[in-house]
């Protein structure tokens, strides 16, 4: 056990902020409320959550005192981070195993989130290479690979780019999808290729696998508002990408015939 407790208020402004991190980076909800309570646990205080898609209440109660604390925070969406998600949960861990100090807790939680993040030109050729490999997987001979793959490096790093200037991420999807397939579709102009496969397969890096894993868990495990919440969003930006993919055919389609 802690000799002195720390400050409540000072150990809920932290969970806060480590809360809206973890929800942000897309880690699902079970999971980010274990570790929330393992933390508020470790120092002594009962943590009670309601978690939903834009925001959460928090309320840090000290049984001894009955001292508490609440808040209502929205959460700031992040680029999905499965790095984040691994050492932020192992973090709750080591907080609850090794009776860390709310000092040293910060210290290794800014070393978490401050760390340099994977070059996004290095992103963008794992991307172009795994989209490829899609192509072979549904059975895409290997020119259609290399046309996937350029295809790809062009939509991604548009995407890439138009996320970083601040675009919808809704018109972004659709712009991204509509460059990528119209990319693929000069595979028509060759014979004995399988142009069909390389159009199709061209825009699977835009298919928004972790919102959708992460709503099935929520909904599974009984976070039902969230998981459909997580749902609906995905579903909507697989309609942007079916529209911007739609905008192609429609250029395309005689030559598809």
């Amino acid at each position: 056990m802690r000799e002195r407790k720390e400050d409540i208020h000072s150990v809920g402004e932290f969970i806060t902020e480590y809360t809206s991190h973890m929800m942000g980076c897309g880690i699902h909800t079970s999971r980010v409320i274990r570790s929330v309570k393992r933390i508020g646990e470790s120092f002594g205080y009962v943590v009670k959550i309601s978690a939903f898609h834009r925001s959460f209440i928090l309320t840090l109660y000290d049984k001894d005192s009955h001292e508490s604390v609440n808040e209502v925070v929205e959460i700031t969406p992040l680029p999905i981070s499965f790095e984040h998600n691994s050492e932020l949960s192992a973090l709750s861990w080591e907080t609850y195993d090794k009776q860390l100090s709310l000092d040293a807790l910060r210290c290794q939680y800014q070393k978490i989130i401050s760390a340099p993040s994977i070059h996004p030109l290095f992103v963008l050729l794992l991307v172009s290479f795994a989209n490829a490999s899609f192509c072979r997987l549904f059975g895409g001979d290997w020119s259609s690979m290399g046309i996937v793959f350029s295809s790809t490096m062009v939509g991604f790093f548009l995407k890439q780019q138009l996320t970083t200037a601040g675009i919808n991420h809704f018109i972004v999807f659709i712009i991204s999808a509509f460059v990528a397939s119209l990319c693929a579709s000069t595979s028509v102009i060759f014979e004995n290729i399988t142009s069909e496969i390389a159009l199709a397969t061209s825009v699977l890096f835009l298919v928004p696998g972790v919102p959708l894993i992460n709503g099935v868990i929520d909904i599974v495990e009984g976070h039902i508002l969230t998981g459909f919440a997580r749902l609906a969003q995905a579903a909507l930006l697989i309609i942007c990408l079916a529209i911007g993919l739609g905008f192609t055919i429609l250029i395309v389609k005689d030559s598809l015939i």
